[in-house]
């Protein structure tokens, strides 16, 4: 019987709770874990997780490294590879390697009086229609300049461009929830990409 992962986002204590927390009862989980060999050899060691503000969360490392892609904080390649499930595969290989692909995903930003938290994608519950309708009003701001904009579902749009080969960004597992201040990226290749976002911004408000 070929080998199987299990991996379990988000299994430890949020770092808002003391250590002391109670751990809720997981029956199922535990007589599945009970059944399970660690096996902390080379081939199967999880990758370091980088800490708490590393751009990419740890369950995403295991996903890269058992896709043998490069552990590049914030730059794994997610993006390109949901793009191809997406059947946008031809766009790929026409794009070649000397372009990034960015996962959009359209989400409200809850504004607080302190802060600006990002909400889960999938409670906006778009349907493909109104998905089409939000991404044929913004399709336009990324026309020129080399950029190209897809459409993969309806809360995965796509962007393609240059700058986004080498440009770290946060996974949406990091963010969701959470103050966005610490998450926005500040490299200079990001410019564009703020630009690009308030422009968005403004145009689904109207």
């Amino acid at each position: 019987m070929p080998g199987m992962h299990l991996l379990v986002p988000h299994a430890g204590l949020p770092p808002t709770l003391d250590a002391s927390t109670p751990w809720p009862q997981l029956p199922h989980l535990e007589a599945l874990l009970a059944l399970l060999t660690v096996r902390p050899d080379a081939d199967n060691a999880a990758p370091a997780d980088g800490g708490e503000d590393s751009l990419s969360p740890p369950h995403e490392r295991v996903l890269a490294r058992l896709r043998q892609w490069p552990i590049d904080d914030g730059l794994l390649p997610f993006a390109a590879h949901a793009a191809a499930a997406d059947g946008l595969q031809s766009k790929i290989d026409r794009a070649g390697s000397e372009v990034g692909w960015g996962l959009l995903r359209p989400t409200y930003w809850h504004l607080g009086t302190e802060r600006v938290s990002l909400t889960d994608p999938a409670d906006l519950q778009l349907s493909d229609a109104d998905s089409r309708v939000l991404f044929d009003a913004v399709a336009g701001l990324f026309n020129g300049d080399g950029w190209a904009l897809h459409w993969g579902a309806a809360t995965r749009w796509y962007a393609v461009h240059a700058s986004l080969l080498h440009l770290p960004t946060a996974s949406l597992d990091r963010v969701v929830g959470r103050n966005i201040d610490g998450w926005l990226a500040v490299h200079p290749q990001a410019r564009a990409v703020r630009r690009l976002q308030s422009e968005v911004q403004m145009s689904l408000h109207e």
